[in-house]
């Protein structure tokens, strides 16, 4: 009997180890084979610990214990923060291979502040110069039948977000992403085409709202920088705001030369009252709410007096000058 018993624990320990064995097995040969692809975010600084469960969560693999144990037995990875584009279903062998040969999806991170020329220039390098002009093309194409009834430019109208461009992406659906991101941004912040705040319909808030969005810069001080703005407006002054002339040359940031003030061009804030004929950037929920519910105040102007972003906002021009000569005794 004890014999028999010893022999049944043998077999059973037998089965469990062939069990387990062909588990482990299924797991690195998936029945099935590859299936579509899956863009996994690789953070710098993830464990592959941690990069095992976001593959399990894109559909990858089915086990993230099971690749731990791949890894031990076969060795671990060498893996680089960014994108990676894995078949569902792949192979453990695959998947390594993949992570180990480096990030193989391009994105671009469309922040606060940037505007569609830089985001032009950074879809001619991930994905090639015709890509970015097709973008470009449909991106006008879709000015014209755009809600908001933009000047025939969709800069304002792009939403921020990292966007990640798989090897399948075209223009028109990462422009069409663009656009919903806009649209969801507008609508939590409770902007439609409908809209009109101070006079101003929703295109031209938006327009506020990117100019608010250079010139503020920090969102402490977009709610203030909005009144200045809806002031100036109000008097019929010109806005004379640096970022409008800079925008006209393709440049985002610097300091503002006498000879740049004399730039005829439409977006020249020191040379043409109102505001400009569009959006200079993208718009962030900070700037939009700044413009939507600018506090009451009398200021016409403002500056930067502390190199942590603080502004001193002022009504008169008087005030505006010791202001001025504040900042200028701190080196800014």
């Amino acid at each position: 009997m004890r014999r028999k018993a010893v022999v049944r624990v043998i077999l059973g320990g037998g089965g469990l180890c062939a069990v387990a064995v062909l588990w482990f097995v299924l797991q690195m040969f998936p029945l099935g084979g590859s299936g579509r692809g899956a863009v996994v975010d690789v953070k710098f600084g993830d464990s592959l610990s941690q990069i095992a469960t976001k593959l399990h969560d894109a559909g990858v693999l089915a086990s993230p214990l099971a690749f731990q144990i791949d890894l031990a037995l076969f060795g671990d990875v060498q893996v680089q923060s960014g994108y990676y584009d894995i078949p569902q279903g792949a192979s453990f062998a695959t998947i390594r291979r993949i992570l180990g040969g480096g990030p193989n999806v391009a994105a671009i991170g469309v922040t606060p502040g940037l505007t569609l020329w830089e985001i032009e220039n950074q879809l001619a390098q991930a994905k090639g110069p015709a890509f970015a002009t097709t973008f470009t093309n449909l991106a006008q194409q879709a000015a014209s039948v755009s809600p908001y009834h933009p000047n025939g430019s969709l800069e304002g109208l792009i939403g921020p977000g990292t966007y990640v461009l798989t090897p399948n992406e075209t223009p028109a659906a990462l422009l069409a992403a663009m656009q919903a991101s806009f649209n969801a941004l507008a609508t939590q912040m409770g902007l439609t085409p409908q809209t009109t705040v101070e006079g101003l319909n929703a295109y031209q808030l938006i327009i506020a709202a990117s100019i608010d969005e250079k010139e503020g810069y920090y969102p402490s001080n977009m709610p203030k920088v909005a009144r200045v703005i809806f002031n100036r407006l109000a008097t019929h002054d010109s806005l004379q705001m640096d970022s409008t002339v800079l925008y006209a040359l393709h440049q985002d940031g610097g300091k503002v030369t006498p000879l740049m003030l004399q730039n005829p061009s439409p977006y020249n804030s020191y040379r043409h009252a109102g505001l400009t004929p569009t959006p200079i950037c993208t718009v962030s929920t900070f700037s939009l709410n700044a413009v939507l519910h600018a506090p009451v105040g009398k200021w016409r102007y403002f500056v930067l007096i502390n190199r942590d972003g603080t502004m001193a906002f002022s009504d008169t021009y008087a005030e505006q000058l010791a202001n001025e000569r504040l900042a200028a005794s701190r080196g800014i």
